[in-house]
């Protein structure tokens, strides 16, 4: 069995598109820097995320374009507000385009049934959680109709999407 690639080496080795599909209204409520936020404590997003940053900047100044779309229901999640709230700081600072999905809006749209990153439209690393939202172990496709199916979704969310500068939480 093959090791599947860290996150670092699909951006690392990635040159073109970088596309992330997130589906869920919470994740990883153990993530120190959620628990800090709801505790009113300043979140810097390079002091916090420090790596993922310069790792997402080196792919964009390479000129892979880097995009995610995040479906959401509204009105919002608590940690969605999270989200959000850091997605200037976090996403946008790395070269990320970013767009909101209302949940409503998405009725018909065909989606997988887990969140994703697509790496140049060929290789699928698939994000896996539990039930609460914790992060489990990835996993990896280039089975051509996983791959179509994830950028088909993509693409229809990232149209009906709305451009994070023009979103307001609900």
């Amino acid at each position: 069995m093959t090791a599947v690639p860290t996150f670092e080496e699909l951006f690392r080795d990635c040159r073109e598109s970088a596309v992330h599909l997130e589906m869920r209204d919470a994740y990883m409520k153990s993530d120190p820097a959620y628990r800090d936020w709801l505790a009113d404590v300043a979140i810097d997003p390079a002091d916090r995320w420090g790596d993922w940053l310069a790792l997402v900047s080196d792919a964009t100044r390479r000129g892979v374009k880097v995009r995610r779309a995040r479906i959401v229901s509204e009105p919002v999640s608590r940690y969605i507000r999270f989200e959000y709230e850091v997605t200037d700081g976090l996403n946008i600072a790395a070269g990320e385009d970013v767009r909101w999905l209302p949940r409503r809006r998405a009725t018909g749209i065909t989606l997988p049934g887990n969140d994703f990153w697509l790496f140049d439209s060929s290789l699928l690393l698939v994000n896996h959680f539990d039930g609460e939202g914790e992060w489990l172990e990835p996993s990896t496709s280039t089975d051509p109709h996983e791959v179509k199916l994830c950028a088909d979704a993509f693409e229809s969310v990232w149209e009906l999407g709305v451009p994070h500068a023009d979103y307001r939480i609900v």
